[in-house]
């Protein structure tokens, strides 16, 4: 997120052309021909002088022009260092270029010593030339910078303290964001990452105490501390930011970074700054409800994303994402509307500055998003003419897939399929993804069997395709070849013991018809080291604990799972195991949650209609 003023990035770019671009860590010896160099830009030539109006007679107050201060000794000793840098003896070339630079007093030919000396490897060299720089110029920022550039490349740290330091007084009040975002960003990247975090505090002291600079700072810290592991100093780093500053939104976008249920004081910056802040830059806000959906916080995430809506509705991307939640939520007249504002808005003249690709993505999904609410209400024509919109070559493979998915739930699978085998193959990947989309649209109109005989034939053709082996081995299991679907999977164990897909679906089909429940419970065990944070798998072992009756341990693990993503088929196991201890309130409440996200999941219905519950 750039917090920085946009009329002011040029300005802050060129103060740290030179800084911005600090190299990777060097080795231990500096000079080592072997080691990779620095790499220094050049700063950028100044703009020419307007021309000057011509006039009759020159003022006899204008000054008379002053002779230059190359000599003819000093052009060939230039030109000598020039010529034997590109000869192989970059060191007297560089002496040479460097005693110039020093008598002429020219900073340009500092720099060009200090190239001649990272083209030759020789850090110390490029050092002593940028500070001989400085001892000539003493007014030179380019020196300054030049010099914090090395030694953060020299991994040199503790002796930038004071360099900083300087670069920092010197830089305007309104170029500091950009170049604390510098700061952060080449100081990231020293290998003593505590020392870079420890080096940047000295250096910012007096920015840190200051309430117009204070927030901006410690977030500069923090950052340099989250980089290092130290995540409870970084989160001090925004509580004392935020505390000196509350009005700058530094430190709660750090803290934004480190929400997570195990870090409960991070949130509380983030929200305490946009409650006490109305008018603050939307970015946060549009973060914020990023972050709250990736942690299945829908309902959190729609208020803030209204709240956005409300405040800048001239914003194009937050009617997208609300219209994203009022979807998944079901609301979806409420969706459509906040889609189609969405579209409206990219196409509008007001949005035309943004990136091309990123547009039509977005306008894509957004058309995606429509056609899926017309096909829910059965309006297969207008959920048609969406996906004729759709533009690109990526996106029109994409709504061609939709569009066979529509054919086939109208029940015109030949033409379905007919409509993925004329999408273009590429290459021979793009091939393999028509394959698997035409099983799948045989699976879901419940044509097991030829969805069976095509994958045969095709591992006959690939037998250590691992995909197309698991493909087949849960066509399997729907045709009851249960026999097969074990052979299947213990295939794909061998090909692949990494995949945690073929332990777990082994594992819970045990599970499920209730036999070698010990076995299951292992293989289900070793899935779980292999995704420890896959809620489908903890699913699983929740349901062999359940086999195995362990409820309570079944219940915590499940409870768990559905936190962390309710899905109907989690819901309909998590349910089950609560209506048999009692608790049928709660898992009438479960159900009816999991038919809001999909009524039509067949672990789901088996459930309810084994129970006789109609929720």
């Amino acid at each position: 997120m750039n917090l920085s003023p946009r009329r002011h990035r040029l300005a802050a770019a060129a103060s740290l052309a030179l800084l911005a671009c600090a190299a990777q860590a060097q080795t231990s010896d500096p000079a080592a021909p072997t080691s990779p160099a620095p790499v220094i830009e050049r700063s950028a030539p100044p703009k020419p002088a307007a021309k000057p109006r011509v006039v009759a007679a020159k003022p006899a107050s204008e000054p008379e022009a002053q002779p230059s201060a190359l000599t003819a000794d000093l052009f060939y000793e230039i030109l000598m260092g020039e010529l034997t840098t590109r000869t192989g003896d970059p060191g007297s070339g560089y002496a040479l270029v460097l005693d110039a630079a020093r008598r002429l007093r020219d900073g340009k030919l500092f720099q060009r010593a200090v190239e001649i000396a990272l083209q030759s490897r020789s850090g110390d060299a490029a050092l002593a030339a940028a500070r001989a720089w400085q001892e000539t110029l003493p007014t030179s920022r380019d020196a300054r910078r030049i010099e914090l550039q090395i030694l953060i490349a020299l991994n040199r740290i503790s002796e930038t303290v004071e360099p900083l330091r300087a670069e920092v007084a010197a830089t305007s009040q309104i170029e500091r964001p950009l170049l604390m975002a510098v700061i952060a960003r080449n100081y990231s990247r020293a290998a003593d990452k505590k020392l870079a975090a420890s080096v940047v505090e000295q250096a910012l002291v007096d920015e840190l105490k200051s309430p117009t600079t204070g927030g901006l700072a410690w977030a500069t810290v923090g950052r340099l501390r989250l980089n290092a592991g130290d995540a409870s100093g970084a989160l001090d780093a925004a509580r004392k930011g935020q505390e000196i500053d509350p009005a700058s939104d530094a430190p709660p976008a750090l803290a934004l970074e480190m929400i997570d249920p195990g870090q409960p004081l991070a949130e509380p910056i983030v929200t305490r700054f946009l409650n006490n802040n109305p008018k603050a830059s939307p970015d946060l806000r549009v973060a914020y409800a990023r972050v709250l959906v990736e942690n299945r916080r829908f309902n959190d995430a729609s208020v803030q994303l209204q709240a956005v809506t409300s405040s800048r509705p001239d914003l194009a991307e937050p009617w997208l994402l609300l219209g994203s939640l009022q979807m998944q939520a079901k609301q979806d007249a409420a969706a459509e509307a906040s889609i189609k504002r969405f579209i409206e808005l990219s196409n509008s003249q007001a949005n035309k500055d943004q990136d091309a690709s990123d547009r039509k993505r977005s306008v894509a999904q957004a058309y995606f998003a429509l056609s899926q609410l017309a096909e829910r209400r059965k309006d297969y024509a207008g959920a048609e003419r969406w996906l004729s919109r759709v533009d690109g070559a990526e996106e029109v493979v994409a709504a061609q897939t939709r569009r066979a998915a529509l054919l086939a739930r109208q029940g015109k699978l030949p033409q379905a399929r007919e409509v993925i085998r004329s999408l273009p193959e590429r290459t021979a990947e793009d091939k393999k993804q028509k394959f698997l989309a035409e099983v799948q649209l045989l699976r879901d109109a419940k044509q097991y069997q030829a969805a069976y005989d095509m994958l045969t034939q095709a591992s006959a053709a690939a037998p250590d395709d691992s995909d197309l082996v698991y493909d087949q081995a849960m066509i399997a299991e729907k045709l009851n070849r249960l026999d097969d679907m074990e052979r299947l999977l213990r295939r794909l164990i061998v090909l692949k013991p990494e995949n945690q897909n073929a332990y777990n679906a082994l594992g819970y089909s045990f599970a499920d018809r209730k036999i070698r429940l010990d076995e299951a419970r292992t293989l289900i065990q070793k899935a779980v080291q292999l995704a420890p944070e896959d809620p489908f798998i903890a699913d699983s072992l929740g349901w062999v604990e359940f086999r195995l009756g362990n409820t309570d341990e079944a219940i915590r693990i499940l409870e768990a799972a559905y936190k962390t993503r309710p899905d109907p088929e989690i819901g309909a196991h998590f349910g089950e195991v609560l209506w048999s201890v009692g608790q049928k309130d709660r898992a009438v409440t479960i159900w009816k949650e999991a038919l809001l996200s999909d009524a039509e999941n067949e672990t789901l219905q088996e459930t309810l209609k084994r129970l006789r519950v109609k929720p």
